[in-house]
């Protein structure tokens, strides 16, 4: 077999913006696009936005009318957390939905003994839902510190590309529960789902109309439609008429009871439930999600930076953003969404499955949030789609994600042992100790950390369920301890340095600069 010379060889260069991109964070698709793709990214945003409060509500004695409320209600806050981030947060095109971040520390104030004891079901709902008001308005505040007196910005500068790998990866990888295993309790509609998906968006990606690939861009709202109106088949035939309980909840479109519990015009405003209760352990303990969810942000900004075909958002914007991720939580304390904010990481794959990074297609996708929110009856119509269809996306969509954060690896030397060690380790461990607590949770009904301090148990239980968390504990730690200075090279910090300040690359003032004309008022750094 003849030698291969080095000049036959291709060589792959590290690029900080990625190619192939139709529209970037700036550049806008015609109105009629945008318009189809923001209503595209409203769609994928109802799994989280319908899932969190059909888990939550009945727990806390709520009925159909509480649970469409809520869903109503966190819809609504999240598209005005959605337009507050990408007008003035990080400016990226990212979806400011609600977090699963927070389940552990409300499952402890719904198992609150103060309200158990409640007989009637919709006071304990009322009476749950304030305190878990009232820990989110206090615990909001340490994001809002953090974020707006830079002491993130301090944090991230710590950060480096070989410490970002497990991290934005495992912002993907670690909701893999909410893939395939959710795939698997409804076999026959879900599969042929993630079958089709795949199919009109990869291989038949090329196929244009008019100059535009349609089947490539829209995809994701061809397959839900096809595939909900077989579901819906199947529910009327009586397919699942004699069936089990589970399989016709997550296979029957008709089981979501949100068309008819919704109103069909109610505007959702603050303190609707009643004024928030207030607890030092309810807080302490919530304080944790917060912390929790502002790392899984850090890890979402900066996968969404790189599918938007954006640099890295500089140290003091991504502070910028998490001060209003702040903001946006103490909005879910005072409204009572019953949970707190993070990115939305199916929406962020989004980005790369179209290749439409457009800030304005998420701004529109806000508005339609807020306007079917209103409409109550229309928003539930599409809220009513099986959570397994959602199930199919989000195995394409927490991978594009994943694949994000192994990309960080061109920048970093991978041929240094140390390189390995750090990123093997801190993947397995991020993997490894929230399987655990999930296990040891599900199996003795309650985590590891089970003292009689309940903030206690909360913190710890909460911190060590979350894989990119645990996955920046350990990455970021061993990067700045061991031999780190030998490996400023092998680390990647040459090629990030110049996108640690707002003025170190000329590319971030296009990307990240405050619209009408605010940096005069709040000079960035």
């Amino acid at each position: 077999m003849a030698e291969v010379k080095p000049e036959d060889m291709v060589h792959h260069q590290p690029m900080d913006q990625l190619q192939g991109f139709e529209y970037c964070i700036d550049s806008n698709p015609s109105w009629g696009e945008g318009i189809a793709l923001g209503f595209q990214h409203y769609i994928l945003s109802l799994g989280t936005a319908v899932m969190i409060p059909t888990l939550l509500v009945p727990l806390m004695g709520g009925n159909d009318d509480d649970k469409a409320k809520v869903v109503q209600t966190l819809l609504f806050v999240t598209g005005i957390k959605t337009l507050l981030q990408t007008l003035f947060g990080t400016r990226l095109p990212t979806i400011m939905g609600g977090s699963y971040a927070y389940v552990v520390p409300i499952l402890s104030i719904i198992r609150d003994p103060s309200f158990t004891q409640i007989a009637d079901g919709h006071t304990r709902f009322l009476q749950t839902m304030r305190a878990i008001q009232g820990s989110l308005i206090v615990s909001s505040s340490i994001q809002i510190i953090l974020g707006y007196s830079q002491l993130w910005a301090i944090c991230s500068r710590f950060f480096s590309p070989l410490g970002m790998v497990p991290v934005v990866a495992l912002v993907g990888l670690g909701l893999f529960e909410r893939g395939f295993p959710v795939v698997g309790k409804c076999v026959e509609i879900s599969l042929p789902m993630l079958i089709l998906f795949v199919a009109l968006s990869q291989y038949l990606k090329h196929v244009n109309i008019h100059h535009v690939p349609v089947l490539e861009r829209f995809s994701l709202l061809m397959c839900i439609a096809l595939v909900w109106v077989y579901a819906h088949i199947l529910t009327a035939s009586g397919a699942y008429k004699h069936t089990a309980l589970v399989t016709q909840i997550n296979c029957r479109t008709d089981r979501a009871n949100l068309i008819s519990s919704s109103q069909w015009i109610s505007i959702p405003y603050p303190l609707q439930w009643g004024a928030p209760t207030f607890s030092a352990d309810h807080a302490f303990g919530m304080m944790a999600a917060v912390m929790v969810s502002l790392i899984e942000t850090t890890g979402a900004f900066k996968a969404a930076a790189r599918l938007a075909s954006a640099t890295p958002p500089p140290a003091y914007v991504l502070s910028r953003g998490i001060g209003w991720q702040g903001i946006g939580t103490l909005l879910d304390g005072l409204f009572g969404t019953g949970t707190g904010s993070t990115v939305s990481v199916e929406n962020v794959g989004l980005l790369g499955s179209t290749r439409v990074g457009s800030r304005r297609v998420i701004q529109i996708s806000a508005g339609f949030m807020i306007f079917f929110s209103i409409l109550g009856k229309f928003g539930a119509l599409f809220a009513s789609i099986p959570f397994t269809i959602f199930a199919a996306i989000y195995c394409v969509m927490f991978g594009i994600v994943a694949a994000v954060g192994l990309s960080f690896m061109q920048f970093t030397n991978m041929n240094s042992m140390r390189s390995l060690f750090i990123i093997g380790v801190s993947l397995f461990l991020g993997l490894s100790i929230p399987e655990y607590f999930s296990r040891y949770s599900t199996s003795s009904q309650q985590g590891p950390a089970h003292t009689k301090a309940g903030w206690f148990n909360d913190y710890i239980n909460t911190i060590f369920s979350s894989p990119p968390t645990v996955a920046l504990f350990v990455a970021v730690l061993l990067d700045n301890t061991l031999d780190v200075r030998d490996a400023a090279r092998d680390r990647g910090m040459p090629w990030w340095a110049r996108f640690r300040t707002f003025r170190g690359d000329s590319r971030n003032e296009e990307f990240y600069t405050l619209p009408f004309n605010l940096n005069r008022f709040f000079p960035p750094t």
